[in-house]
Formats: C-alpha cells, sequence, structure tokens
C-alpha cells in the first residue's frame, strides 16, 4: 500500500475511477454498465456523483480514469458539477488524469473545458478504419468523425492520447485489420489499446451469433492478426507492456497498472467498484436507484466482500500475468510472507515446462505462445 505521512496521520494514496453511464446508442457488443435514453438524468446523476466524490475523504488521489458509457457526451453543465468536487480532492503532483470519449462526441468547447479541469490524457474508442465495419458494431461514429476528433484534441494540446481498437470481429479480415493498424500508427498517438472481441453473455451480438448472423474470424485467423499487431507496433515503436496494450517510451497508463499491480482504487459512480484495505465492493448499476442512494446519504456499498490472502494470491498471479514484465517473484514474498513455489510450485513447474511461462531475472512472465493461451494458463492459479 502506498502512503505519506503528514504529521502523524497517514494519507493513502490510491486511484480513482469515475463512472458515466450515458451513451448516445449502445454498441451491438457492449456489456458495460451503460444507458442510451436517459439524458434526462444528467444533470441529477452529475449532482449524485459530486456527492460521491466528496465523500472519498482524506486520500491522495494518484490517478484519475473517467470512463463509461462515453463521459463526452455528458452534457458541459453536469460536467461542471463533477469539476467542482475534483478540484477539492488532495492530488499528487504527477497525477494522470484520463477521459474516455467517443468520436462525434468531442467539440471544441468540452475538450477546452476538459484541459480546465486538469485531464492530461485522452482514450478515444474508434474500434475499426472501415465504415461498414462500425456499422456493423452498432458503433455511432465514422471514421471521418474520429479523424476530426483527433485533431481537435491535438490542436486543443493533448499530447498523450490512446487510441481503442478491436479485432476478431464479424466478417474482418487480415486486410482489413492491417488496415485499421497500418492508419492509427501513420496519427501517431501515445498508446494504442488492442482487444479481441468477446461475444458476451445478454448482448445483441450474442443474440445475432446465436442465431448465426454473422461468421467471426478464424481461431487462426485471429491468432495472426495478434502477432501482427505485437510485431508491427513493436517495429513502430510501440513497446507492448500488457497483453493488449502498447505504448510509446513511458506513456503505459499508470491507472491500469494499478489494476495489473493489485493495488488499491475507489470507484465513484452507478456501477463503480473500489479495492480498499482488502475490501472489494461496488455500488447500484441502477442509476436511478445509485442517485436515490446519494441523494438520502445511505451507504452505497454493494456486497461488500473482504479479501482473504488465498484471494490475493489469486488475483495477484492473474492479473499480474497480463503485463508483459509478470510478476515479481520478491515481489509476492513481501505481500504475503511465504515463497512463490510453496504455493504455485506444481503449476509454475509445469507451465514452465510446457514453454507456456518463462522465469527470468525474479520475474515470472507468458512466453508468447503463453500469451495466445493466457486463460487456460491465468486459470490454475486459483487455488482450490
Amino acid at each position: 500500500m502506498n502512503s505519506e505521512k503528514l504529521g502523524c496521520k497517514e494519507i493513502n494514496e490510491v486511484a480513482l475511477y469515475i463512472h458515466i453511464p450515458f451513451c448516445k446508442q449502445k454498441c451491438l457488443y457492449c456489456d458495460f454498465p451503460s444507458f442510451s435514453g436517459k439524458e434526462k438524468l444528467m444533470l441529477e446523476y452529475s449532482q449524485a456523483l459530486a456527492k460521491d466524490i466528496n465523500s472519498i475523504g482524506e486520500r491522495n488521489i494518484k490517478t484519475i480514469f473517467i470512463g463509461g458509457g462515453t463521459p463526452t457526451y455528458l452534457s458541459l453543465e453536469a460536467w461542471n458539477n463533477i469539476k467542482n468536487s475534483i478540484d477539492k480532492l488532495d492530488k499528487t503532483l504527477n497525477l494522470e488524469f484520463t477521459v474516455e470519449g467517443n468520436p462525434g462526441t468531442f467539440t471544441e468547447e468540452k475538450l477546452k473545458f476538459l484541459k480546465t479541469m486538469g485531464v492530461n490524457r485522452l482514450s478515444i474508442g474508434l474500434q475499426a478504419w472501415q465504415n461498414s465495419m462500425l456499422k456493423k458494431l452498432g458503433r455511432v461514429h465514422t471514421v471521418e468523425e474520429f479523424i476530426e476528433s483527433y485533431r481537435l484534441a491535438r490542436n486543443i494540446g493533448f499530447n498523450n492520447i490512446n487510441v481503442d481498437l478491436m479485432f476478431g470481429l464479424p466478417d474482418q479480415s487480415y486486410d482489413n485489420w492491417k488496415e485499421t493498424l497500418e492508419q492509427i500508427v501513420e496519427m501517431e498517438p501515445e498508446h494504442i489499446s488492442c482487444y479481441s472481441l468477446i461475444i458476451e453473455e445478454n448482448t445483441h451480438f450474442c443474440k445475432m451469433y446465436d442465431e448465426e448472423k454473422f461468421k467471426l474470424p478464424e481461431e487462426e485467423v485471429e491468432r495472426k492478426m495478434y502477432r501482427f499487431a505485437v510485431d508491427f507496433l513493436k517495429s513502430n515503436g510501440y513497446h507492448q507492456y500488457e497483453i493488449s496494450n502498447f505504448s510509446k517510451k513511458n506513456k503505459e497508463c499508470n491507472h491500469n497498472l494499478i489494476y495489473w499491480n493489485l493495488e488499491e482504487y475507489v470507484g465513484c459512480g452507478s456501477a463503480s467498484h473500489s479495492y480498499v484495505d482488502g475490501v472489494r465492493y461496488r455500488k447500484a448499476e441502477n442509476i436511478e436507484e445509485y442517485i436515490a442512494g446519494v441523494n438520502l446519504g445511505a451507504n452505497l456499498q454493494l456486497d461488500v466482500h473482504e479479501n482473504s490472502v488465498k484471494e490475493d494470491m489469486e488475483e495477484f498471479m492473474f492479473m499480474g500475468l497480463r503485463k508483459i514484465a509478470g510478476i515479481s517473484i520478491d515481489e509476492f514474498y513481501k505481500r504475503f510472507n511465504v515463497e512463490i513455489y510453496s504455493i504455485y510450485g506444481d503449476v509454475i513447474r509445469k507451465h514452465v515446462c510446457d514453454g507456456l511461462l518463462v522465469e527470468n531475472k525474479g520475474n515470472l512472465f507468458l512466453s508468447d505462445r503463453g500469451i495466445e493461451v493466457s486463460n487456460v494458463v491465468m486459470s490454475d492459479f486459483l487455488l482450490d
């Protein structure tokens, strides 16, 4: 746990996640807690969210990530309520402050406002370079709108931008994916996230997939797409530091590293999750329920669960193994006061022998082949 002392008082350093649940339109593949057609609740939600942020207490915030939903779809009046609360927080000097957004929801006025708020990193959801592909995904923007939003952000002075991309999409060819990456690299964002499509239950895509209304690329084609991304991005100066994330030098997403390093974070807003003092909890997903709870001064913590040492070990392993550098064997001992081989010796030896795990210079990490079957490897680190 990171902390700093102030007199006799210890102030904990944590990350802050803020959830904005509004979308112009729900993407067909999305199972995130976000909603379209609820714009009338934006202002009331922002007022409740401001109270939620105010309740954080004396914590030193080292990263802020505002995600959704589509945070940039929020009205400026609602943004102002959030800003007033964020302004009051104790923040570290080198704070990383990210806001997610979708093309078509960025305006010059909004971007300038985010700048005054202290936002120094943007994450823009593009997903694919072909308008036909975007339409199949249920995205509400075009490639042209992405280019316009990106250039606008650059002109206003944002010098740390992530672009989200997806592969393994319905009817997506290898050449489609290659074109997407080539076009994005030409624009030189500081960070690129490449996620493979997962058909989630209770999504429109799940229904369409069950009804055989589209065809996904073959598994070998999807692996080829991933391998191309890794090699192509590396050759263009992007360092892979996590299974799906690539950055230019010193431009890794510090907020996400907090999750992967099993460090503490506080969530504000509907459906947000927190992990503080070894305790996990979430807040109501229903927007109206969340607003009512805040306004009544109710305890917003749902599903409160104190992690056992065993659960912390499991999470340390399967979150940490997402990082290309993997996990530190010494750090495992420092955290849990036990040698890693006394807990996971058989599992580690098995996967090292199979060429899926590598131990080098005190770190344990997935091999290239291990990354391709990472879910199988990580599941073995669940303790009985």
